[in-house]
């Protein structure tokens, strides 16, 4: 007797979506992962016993056990800010180091906005430190509210095991930034401070970005492993971009990762503007704290960016 039917799936695929991502640190992995899970549940639909778990604590197991199947052998997927100290010179080489797994961002667009929680670039790249288990042990239950004991049956452990584990993650991740102290896309604060940078970067206003920033803030440029850290640095990087592609840049608006994010497009020689980076950032307390500067094509693909406009 069928428990399902497919239609009865979809509904939960941008949720898996997010959690998949999560787990992976990339947006194309997760979207792979989601269809192999409503394959998998497809197929297994006979041994669902409703009685024993809900159609979605069922499509969450399968996707646990996808995700941890696809993370054995796998390196962690990081930020610049991740692998070693910030460097101290604006004119620095901008090699890409193709051959890291960088963590990607998340489209906020494409899925609703209930998806979003949790999906913090900072938050995402610490948790990818965590052992596979551990990290999906910490997001179905802190982020996704599953009991103790439906984990422990997601994960064919006791529990006990599930406690323990997620008591150390949460050790783990005690030092990431406070995800309260960063303000939301909405935030009527923080879109005016993206909207001032907008104006001043299309404007080429180095010293009006330099003043949205703060003292301390971060600017990394995944897939370049080099990262700067303070105003003046980041000041000065800036100047070098304008001084090598020129002014008159256009921006679009959007969010990614449950946060504020632009589209920069370069002038082009021929005319028109070229899409040159996805940029992500962190306001807080009125001030730009981190921008991650996202250079991969693969990244503007999940964006469905126009590669020119004019």
């Amino acid at each position: 007797m069928i428990g399902y039917a497919a239609e009865d799936l979809e509904p939960f695929r941008g949720e898996l979506a997010a959690y998949c991502y999560r787990m992976l640190g990339s947006f194309h992995d997760a979207e792979d992962l989601v269809q192999e899970t409503m394959l998998r549940a497809w197929k297994a639909q006979g041994r669902y016993d409703p009685t024993r778990a809900s159609l979605r604590t069922w499509l969450y197991r399968i996707a646990t056990n996808a995700c941890l199947t696809a993370l054995e052998g796998r390196s962690r997927r990081p930020l610049p800010s991740g692998l070693g100290a910030p460097s101290n010179d604006p004119q620095a080489p901008l090699i890409p180091a193709f051959d890291i797994p960088w963590l990607q961002p998340f489209p906020d667009a494409r899925f609703d906005i209930g998806v979003r929680a949790d999906l913090r670039l900072a938050l995402v790249a610490a948790m990818q430190v965590l052992p596979p288990r551990q990290r999906a042990v910490l997001v179905l239950r802190e982020v996704l509210e599953f009991t103790a004991a439906e984990v422990a049956e997601q994960l064919g452990t006791t529990i006990a095991a599930v406690n323990s584990a997620l008591q150390r993650a949460r050790a783990a991740l005690a030092d990431v930034d406070d995800a309260t102290e960063i303000a939301e896309p909405d935030d009527p604060d923080a879109i005016a401070v993206i909207q001032r940078y907008v104006r001043a970067f299309e404007a080429a206003d180095v010293e009006g970005l330099v003043r949205l920033l703060a003292d301390d803030a971060v600017m990394e440029m995944p897939p370049v492993p080099l990262w700067y850290l303070g105003s003046r640095d980041y000041g000065l990087f800036m100047r070098r971009v304008f001084t090598m592609r020129g002014t008159g840049w256009h921006v679009r608006q959007l969010s990614a990762n449950g946060q504020p994010a632009l589209a920069a497009y370069a002038p082009s020689a021929g005319g028109g503007h070229q899409l040159h980076t996805l940029q992500v950032f962190s306001v807080r307390r009125g001030r730009i704290a981190r921008n991650v500067v996202f250079a991969d094509p693969a990244v503007f693909g999940a964006f469905e960016l126009p590669g020119r406009i004019t």
